[in-house]
């Protein structure tokens, strides 16, 4: 990126400092100069701050007020601390589905079937053509997809948006169909396929979808195995758990994202052990760190993780956001509810970070 006479700083000291500014300071700098202005346009640059923002993630959280029937979204920041979010621009209510590297994916509360790609922090959005296939409505049991993903591609901007479900015909029993159907930015339009599957999803199963290595990864509910959708050829795979996971009782696992690589976190009663697989072609499992939760205890039962990197951990409980950091081995509140919350705030947190990503 060339800014010769952009002042006494060299080029490249200049872009680093931008690269950790909010995206909402760099589109208010762009009437600085035109160099500026161009910066958001230039891949050089929106590649160096996505770099840069996944060391720094978020968590994104729906507050419900029990009291006032209304809820809204709260992002917690490790360095920034507690800021209100809002998806107005989108003009309907929905829910967040799924998120991925700074994306969105949302449905709409009022019109079953329609779903937006947004990235809140620019306000750009992007709504799906509705898919022609009609199981989209008729997904087994509650008309909603079982699985909903969201892949997005930071390198080459694009991403694709999966519903997965169990596919019941009008008038007839589930006859076992999963049906998956998968929207692609680039095509602007969704293919489908269909398989025999036989999972079930937890709640948080369902929140904690990974994309890693072109693929999305779901957590069943047996805790046996990883169900894994193949985005390049379109195939389900099932992966192997570390070993001393799959025995033994008395424990929760979930599924995480950790500095780009899959990564399985075990919570007991006195410890948090966390796994990242190494070597994702031959199911190498490595053990990087194990959390006493002595400090917690009273929260254990409760305590979900939620987005964590190298440094620290995110967890959410019924009404706290805490975080753990991992060198000074320090336990940390973020967000507390201050009233009576309907939801449990782990039920609606999601991983998130800032991101230059343009649906568009």
């Amino acid at each position: 990126m060339d800014m010769r006479g952009a002042g006494i700083f060299p080029d490249e000291v200049v872009i680093q400092i931008l690269a950790r500014l909010p995206v909402k300071s760099i589109f208010r700098f762009k009437t600085v100069c035109k160099l500026w202005n161009r910066m958001s346009l230039d891949k050089y640059f929106v590649q160096l701050y996505n770099e840069v923002s996944r060391k720094n993630p978020m968590i994104l959280v729906e507050v419900s007020d029990s009291s006032e029937s209304k809820s809204s979204l709260i992002c917690v920041d490790n360095l920034r601390g507690v800021s209100e979010f809002s998806l107005n621009f989108l003009n309907d209510r929905v829910k967040v589905r799924a998120s991925c590297n700074g994306m969105l994916c949302c449905s709409s509360i009022p019109d079953k079937g329609v779903f937006y790609v947004c990235n809140p922090v620019t306000r750009e959005y992007r709504l799906l053509p509705k898919s022609r296939e009609r199981p989209v409505t008729r997904f087994y049991p509650d008309g909603e997809a079982t699985l909903v993903g969201l892949a997005c591609d930071s390198a080459y901007q694009k991403f694709n948006v999966v519903l997965a479900g169990y596919h019941r015909t009008f008038g007839h029993r589930p006859d076992g169909s999963f049906i998956c159907l998968v929207f692609d930015s680039e095509l602007n339009k969704w293919r489908k396929f269909v398989s025999l599957q036989d999972d079930h999803f937890t709640h948080m199963n369902k929140n904690q979808v990974v994309f890693v290595n072109n693929a999305l990864h779901w957590l069943t509910v047996s805790s046996t195995y990883i169900l894994v959708l193949d985005l390049s050829c379109d195939v389900w795979k099932k992966m192997q758990l570390p070993y001393d996971l799959i025995y033994g009782n008395g424990y929760r696992i979930y599924l995480l994202d950790f500095d780009g690589c899959l990564s399985v976190i075990k919570i007991s009663e006195a410890w948090m052990n966390i796994w990242v697989l190494k070597d994702y072609w031959k199911d190498e499992w490595c053990m990087v760190d194990k959390v006493s939760l002595r400090c917690i205890r009273g929260m254990v039962p409760g305590i979900f993780p939620i987005s964590q990197t190298g440094e620290y951990v995110f967890l959410a409980t019924h009404k706290q956001i805490l975080v753990y950091h991992r060198k000074s081995q320090v336990w940390k509140e973020m967000y507390s509810v201050k009233y009576s919350s309907a939801l449990p705030l782990w039920f609606s947190a999601h991983a998130y970070r800032s991101t230059m990503f343009s649906c568009n």
